[in-house]
């Protein structure tokens, strides 16, 4: 089966709302589909998810070789990819790992979605900038978003006229669609009352102003994305629980499911239910936002004694969000410091706040996390103290040499980082 990728020049253009409409209208429509994020993200998947109702995975072509890349885009359907920021920006100094990177390992063809709400014919010069800038990346349509008017509407067909490039969508401008956004982006789907309504506007919206026939028939011709075997994460332990609620969702499903494949056996608990995880030889606590309810987890005395017990002779490895509640306290925006587990000499705040963001090239020489990873950093957490011993050696994408990340204590480890898949030598 072949696919198509919605990207687009620039971050807020709307190629989210387009997709997940997309996504819900073709599955209306009765077409075989699934769908991928491009790069490092935990909470669009989840939204094509509900959008589709099949699995949505990361494929980061970054972190990833090509061979996983194919491993994990073969399914059942067509694939429906999402890009990330702007079509050709990726990770410095080159732009590695992005969207347009994807385009070109999986041979997908690029459908543009242009934000239209600030300009007319300055329209054409842009789009026939990307469609030529790169002859590797196939730029096959292009939407335009946030139309304003059948006069504006006019001015755009009549600009792109002029270019050979087709027209796949006229999306009106439409308030109802904007998604409500906090720091790391969107508001999880979980956490959305009006989700099955959001996501039938979406598709009632797209249905009515995408090509939906020429947009299914371009993903069906594209090139079929073979299946091929690639080396996947080995798991850390025979029995392994995971902390999984809104405090604690960001955990990718392509290392899930590799540590299942190799028959791991996964159970899940909520801290935020109060719930200790099972009897396990590892626990990890992923990422997520437990600043947002820090007073609760503190407040959870049956997962705090089970996670401290559980310390004594289990490993227990957190990530970000994890990682600081395995701290001593974590500060909220109102300043207010919040008692953790206490396993890690660690403390973090959000009442100042600071932008860590890039990739992460990580050695760890801690047990199940020994060896090179490719993760990446996102959080706006300032660090109050960290004391102990690092968890990762670190550079950036660049391959500058960053403090250590993380820290270790007893059976206890973690680090802001998130790992996305092992570097193998």
């Amino acid at each position: 089966m072949g696919g198509l990728i919605f990207a687009a020049p620039s971050s807020g253009s709307g190629k989210t709302t387009v997709t997940l409409g997309f996504l819900r209208a073709a599955t209306r429509m009765g077409a075989t589909i699934h769908s991928a994020k491009s790069g490092p993200d935990y909470i669009d998947p989840r939204f094509h998810e509900a959008a589709s109702g099949a699995p949505c995975v990361n494929l980061d072509a970054w972190a990833m070789t090509p061979d996983r890349l194919h491993a994990l885009a073969a399914g059942h359907g067509d694939l429906i990819v999402e890009g990330a920021m702007g079509l050709f920006d990726g990770a410095p100094p080159a732009g590695r790992g992005a969207t347009a990177d994807l385009a070109r390992h999986l041979s997908l063809p690029v459908v543009l979605v242009v934000d239209c709400a600030k300009m007319a014919g300055s329209v054409a010069p842009l789009v026939a900038g990307f469609a030529a800038y790169d002859p590797s990346v196939k730029v096959a349509g292009v939407i335009l978003n946030n139309v304003g008017s059948p006069r504006h509407e006019a001015m755009l067909r009549h600009a792109l006229s002029f270019e050979d490039i087709a027209i796949l969508g006229i999306v009106p401008r439409d308030a109802t669609l904007a998604h409500p956004s906090r720091h790391l982006g969107l508001v999880q789907a979980s956490e959305r009352a009006d989700l099955e309504t959001y996501l039938d506007r979406a598709a009632d919206v797209m249905g009515a102003s995408l090509d939906m026939e020429a947009l299914l028939a371009l993903a069906a011709s594209a090139q079929s994305i073979a299946a091929t075997s690639a080396a996947r994460i080995p798991p850390p332990a025979q029995r392994i629980a995971i902390a999984r609620d809104q405090a604690f969702a960001f955990a990718y499903p392509h290392v899930l499911d590799d540590w299942r494949a190799a028959g791991a056996e996964l159970t899940f608990f909520s801290p935020l239910a109060d719930e200790g995880p099972q009897e396990a030889d590892f626990i990890f606590l992923p990422g997520g936002y437990p600043e947002l309810h820090a007073g609760q987890i503190a407040g959870a005395s049956t997962f705090m004694q089970k996670m401290k017990k559980a310390a004594e002779n289990t490993d227990i490895y957190g990530e970000c969000g994890g990682y600081m509640v395995m701290g001593q306290s974590i500060t909220d925006a109102s300043g207010t410091a919040h008692q953790m587990l206490g396993l890690l000499d660690l403390a973090t705040s959000f009442q100042r706040r600071k932008l860590h963001l890039g990739y992460r090239h990580l050695l760890g020489n801690h047990g199940p996390l020994a060896g090179r990873w490719a993760g990446h950093e996102f959080h706006y957490a300032t660090t109050l103290h960290a004391r102990g011993a690092p968890l990762f050696r670190a550079t950036d994408a660049e391959g500058t040499v960053l403090p250590d990340m993380g820290l270790c204590k007893g059976c206890a480890c973690g680090s802001f980082a998130h790992l996305i898949d092992r570097v193998l030598p």
